[in-house]
């Protein structure tokens, strides 16, 4: 019988997702590498992680807007993996949205990443995080406290997430450790904004940079695996920006 602890990243297979994966799998866990419409990049992840580890990796996928999804990735990881000690809720959309011409998909595809999902990902995994004895990392972004122009829906979201986390935390204790990640500028969009647009950005990071994804992976990790009386916290990774400098 598999012994090894077991996470789940969601939108874990490129980008900051896959660092994510990738430090955990360094730490140790088998990981479940969740995707939507990145099954072909999930899968080259997975037989990279099983290139180094035999058996140690596989990918799952999934529509988390759609009804059931959530519950139905939740069984789904329970019973390829037997067990789960980690879940990290990362996948998100993110784009603007002008008030005004704000859409009701907008609202569905926006709330529903970013909160829906992490909150019905995590009452169903619950129960095997309680008797793992787990942690949830909830990947939140420096915008919930700091909006950010043009992406109203989107900051909102990450907000009720930010608070999420805090109630989970208290909700599921002593169990299960919750903790949010908020990430600063780690990774440009792609394509990536104008010249002039990310020397505004970086003007406003006291660092006077951009950082990377495994910057944030590595606080994963360190929270997962290091940090077991820290619980209810939200940390930005973010070179700085936060303080409004």
């Amino acid at each position: 019988m598999k012994t090894a602890k077991v996470a789940l990243v969601t939108g874990g297979a490129k980008r900051v997702g896959a660092a994510i994966a990738g430090e955990l799998h360094a730490a140790g866990f088998t990981l479940a590498v969740h995707c939507n419409r990145s099954r072909t990049d999930a899968d080259a992840l997975v037989e990279r992680l099983n290139g180094i580890r035999s058996d140690s990796a596989f990918s799952l996928q999934g529509d988390l807007l759609e009804e059931g999804a959530c519950e139905r990735l939740a069984a789904e990881v329970l019973d390829r993996a037997g067990r789960l000690d980690c879940l990290v809720n990362n996948a998100s959309t993110f784009y603007p949205t002008a008030v005004g011409e704000i859409t009701e998909n907008d609202w569905q595809s926006l709330v529903g990443s970013n909160l829906k999902a992490p909150v019905f990902l995590s009452q169903a995994l619950a129960p095997a995080l309680r008797a793992a004895g787990g942690v949830i990392v909830n990947m939140v972004d420096i915008h919930a406290r700091i909006p950010l122009r043009g992406y109203p829906v989107y900051s909102a979201a990450k907000a009720g997430l930010a608070a999420l986390t805090l109630s989970l935390a208290g909700e599921l204790a002593p169990e299960v450790r919750v903790n949010g990640i908020a990430p600063g500028m780690v990774m440009w969009a792609d394509p990536p904004p104008p010249e002039n647009v990310r020397k505004a950005i970086l003007s406003k990071t006291p660092l006077g940079r951009a950082g990377e994804p495994r910057d944030v992976a590595r606080l994963v990790r360190f929270v997962v695996c290091d940090a077991p009386f820290v619980t209810g916290q939200i940390i930005a990774v973010d070179g700085g920006r936060s303080i409004g400098w």
